[in-house]
């Protein structure tokens, strides 16, 4: 159902279009965060940009620097996807298209098409920068700033700074058992 939402945002972004051409480059989008349900000795950097992510670096208020230990850009996000039929002749048990042999002909009364993908104009990068020291990093998280480089090989280039995230709180300590 997502899936068949997501085609329909894309559909209308193109029939929005002035010129009827492609929809346009989504915006760049930068999020820093703790991820939920993890240890909060690390944060996570997401950026959605034209440029891929060169550097991620997490600065203190004295001016210490921890680089990202780890970096990685997807350059060419895409989602394959395959349509499921369950009211016709040719699908038993749920079976859908996907399941069909490679190279058997699909009867064009099915309808629809059996396959596609969707690519993000755009590269995707994730970052992890690991906390230095987390009690410090608690305590004065609202100066520590992060700041990332984006850039091409061409020589073009891009500089953010971010606000640091907030910590999560800390957990409960667990009762201790009664004797």
């Amino acid at each position: 159902m997502r899936v068949a939402a997501s085609f329909l945002m894309f559909g209308l972004m193109a029939a929005c279009t002035d010129d009827g051409g492609p929809p346009p480059l989504p915006n760049d989008q930068v999020r820093a965060y703790f991820p939920s349900g993890a240890v909060a000795n690390a944060i996570e950097v997401g950026a959605t940009n034209r440029l891929p992510l060169r550097s991620a670096e997490l600065v203190a208020p004295e001016g210490q620097t921890t680089p990202a230990s780890y970096l990685h850009v997807n350059a060419d996000p895409s989602i394959t996807y395959y349509q499921r039929f369950f009211n016709t002749p040719y699908v038993g048990n749920a079976v859908g298209i996907g399941d069909f042999a490679l190279g058997t002909h699909v009867p064009p009364d099915i309808g629809g098409a059996a396959q596609g993908s969707i690519s993000l104009l755009a590269m995707v990068s994730t970052a992890s920068i690991p906390l230095p020291d987390e009690v410090a990093y608690r305590r004065d998280w609202r100066s520590y700033r992060i700041f990332l480089s984006f850039g091409d090989l061409a020589g073009e280039a891009e500089r953010q700074v971010l606000p640091a995230p907030e910590p999560p709180p800390i957990p409960a300590a667990a009762p201790l058992p009664s004797s």
